[in-house]
């Protein structure tokens, strides 16, 4: 990479529903960030940016007014929005992660959902054509991957990226889900090591599902967050349901998208 040529960063947010959903042969699993690991794998000079990495510190989380339990899954309280916008800004001016930053998403549980190697090497091949003809143009282009569960709650933050990509799923797959999970790590900047965070009885039904009303209701017609459209809140929104499509379907959706705002005029 020339140190001469320009930058042109490219954010593209992967918004989810609190943690991924994946049906493959047969089989319900969940994995961190596996959509944006595959398109990382055929995107050159691309990153990952855990939203999980702006949580406050453990003592910082607010307690919920009526349960009197820590909510970490309301958007006011559970980002620091204004590091998260901070370091978004920094990342589109120098193409670069600051070195104030550190990810802890090697603790959480990575689960590996395969997609169709055919396809992915047929993406690679054009994202690598494109990256070459826009050095040959005198600049250099970064995707940034920006993977969160509260990415469409920050109008700024919504403002920063180039491409919207939400997975949505039911009701009843969110808490299935989250009953099954064994808790998640608390780490964050300034407590590396974290804890081990395990819900309380029903904390799902009391805390989690409003907090996702709360977060998406503006993103959908009539705030129908089960089965409405998406509103004008976030433009562009690539809306996917991974309980009707396969991992090969979604990662190719999500391709094309990305493609359609990064190819040169």
């Amino acid at each position: 990479m020339s140190s001469a040529a320009r930058k042109r960063v490219i954010l593209v947010g992967v918004g989810r529903d609190l943690y991924e959903f994946w049906k493959n042969r047969g089989a319900t699993c969940s994995g961190k960030t596996t959509l944006a690991k595959h398109l990382r794998r055929c995107l050159p000079n691309s990153i990952i940016i855990h939203q999980d990495d702006f949580a406050p510190p453990q003592e910082l989380i607010p307690i919920h007014p009526v349960y009197g339990v820590q909510d970490w899954d309301d958007p006011p309280g559970a980002i620091d929005w204004p590091r998260m916008r901070k370091f978004l800004r920094e990342v589109k001016q120098t193409g670069m992660v600051p070195d104030w930053h550190k990810s802890h998403d090697h603790l959480n549980e990575q689960k590996d959902i395969p997609v169709d190697e055919v396809a992915s090497s047929r993406w690679k091949d054009k994202f690598d054509l494109l990256s070459k003809k826009s050095e040959e143009r005198g600049e250099t282009i970064i995707w940034g991957l920006v993977d969160g569960f509260l990415l469409y709650w920050d109008e700024e933050v919504i403002n920063l990226l180039d491409a919207r990509i939400f997975l949505r799923v039911s009701y009843d797959v969110l808490k299935q889900r989250r009953q099954e999970r064994h808790g998640y790590h608390t780490a964050v900047q300034s407590d590396p090591e974290g804890a081990l965070w395990r819900d309380p009885p029903n904390y799902f039904e009391q805390i989690v599902y409003p907090a996702y009303i709360h977060a998406h209701t503006r993103m959908f017609v009539d705030g129908d967050t089960e089965e409405g459209d998406p509103s004008d809140f976030v433009k562009g929104l690539l809306l996917i349901d991974p309980e009707k499509l396969g991992m090969d379907e979604i990662f190719e959706k999500s391709a094309e998208l990305i493609w359609e705002v990064s190819k040169l005029e």
